[in-house]
């Protein structure tokens, strides 16, 4: 039986505005087990990228507990955090925004290795980097260049060798091929799902492609308004979808058949804002299905049958 890497429970980030707190991840719990992909999925704005980078410290919870390989790092120094980075780490949007463009590709790749000094050699140093681009996919001749002479796939590559930089366990990767071509999506992710086998690495994979989630997580995770709203299995989640947000989300992906036709099932309304949330169902305003139950409390995510996970009192 595999290993719990991470466990999550009642996790909560509000952001302070002046017309109140943004409930931007609101009591979300889940756990993923070594070696395996939980794809969170959602519309922009649903709390996503904020559960991710609040996994790893780098958005500081507002309650709620993080576990990873058992132990509560909720609240660990600095200190602790800086060794706890060797084991986790994360995967940017934006391959161009998260790299400096004042430093070459092996600088980039050679940065985290020297802050955490883990090779004090320049000359090992200089290995482990030409290492970790042959690794990803980048060229020998590619080592002295910077990022903006390269294509977005390249350094989306540089991105992915310096989250390895430190042999992590366990990588959040918040949706790393939105911003690349199609061709390139497909290459960036055969490399990720080849690196997971080859280094048995534990991925979150934050997207709002269902297409690319269907094809790269063992599990999947739907988001609405910082709520999880349903959690299970992918096959699951494809042949069986219950929560009526997830049904309206699997009928919009697109299907490359002619004459074949998707049921439609359009969600109506306008999203109700994340500040000061009221105590009921988050989908209550776009729910074909709600009534007055549902405007009363919030319905708890509780299993269905085993591994399927729903939020919502009708089901």
């Amino acid at each position: 039986m595999a290993n719990t890497i991470l466990e999550v429970k009642d996790l909560v980030k509000y952001f302070k505005t002046k017309k109140g707190n943004v409930h931007a991840v609101d009591g979300v719990s889940f756990a993923i087990e070594e070696g395996k992909t939980l794809g969170i999925v959602g519309e922009s704005g649903c709390g996503k990228s904020t559960t991710g980078r609040t996994l790893l410290r780098l958005i500081e919870p507002t309650s709620g507990s993080i576990f990873f390989q058992g132990k509560d790092i909720t609240n660990v120094s600095k200190k602790e955090l800086k060794e706890l980075r060797k084991d986790m780490q994360i995967i940017f949007q934006d391959p161009f925004s998260s790299l400096d463009p004042r430093m070459t590709v092996s600088e980039l790749i050679a940065e985290p290795i020297k802050l955490h000094k883990l090779i004090k050699s320049e000359q090992e140093i200089e290995k482990r980097v030409l290492e970790l681009m042959e690794t990803v996919g980048l060229a020998a001749r590619l080592y002295n260049t910077y990022p903006h002479e390269l294509d977005g796939g390249r350094r989306q590559r540089i991105g992915i060798a310096r989250a390895l930089a430190l042999n992590p366990k366990f990588i959040v990767c918040d949706e790393p091929v939105s911003a690349l071509d199609v061709s390139i999506q497909a290459q960036i992710l055969n490399l990720l799902k080849d690196l997971q086998q080859k280094l048995g690495l534990t991925y979150i994979f934050i997207t709002h492609n269902l297409s690319v989630v269907n094809y790269f997580a063992d599990e999947i995770a739907v988001m609405y308004l910082g709520s999880l709203v349903e959690k299970a299995p992918v096959e699951e989640i494809f042949e069986n979808p219950m929560h009526p947000y997830t049904k309206a989300l699997l009928s919009a992906i697109p299907v490359p058949e002619l004459g074949k036709k998707m049921e439609e099932n359009v969600i109506k309304g306008e999203i109700t804002s994340p500040i000061n949330l009221p105590d009921e169902c988050r989908f209550f305003k776009r729910c074909d299905q709600a009534c007055e139950k549902c405007k009363g409390h919030i319905p708890q995510l509780r299993q269905i049958k085993p591994g399927h996970f729903v939020a919502c009192d009708f089901v």
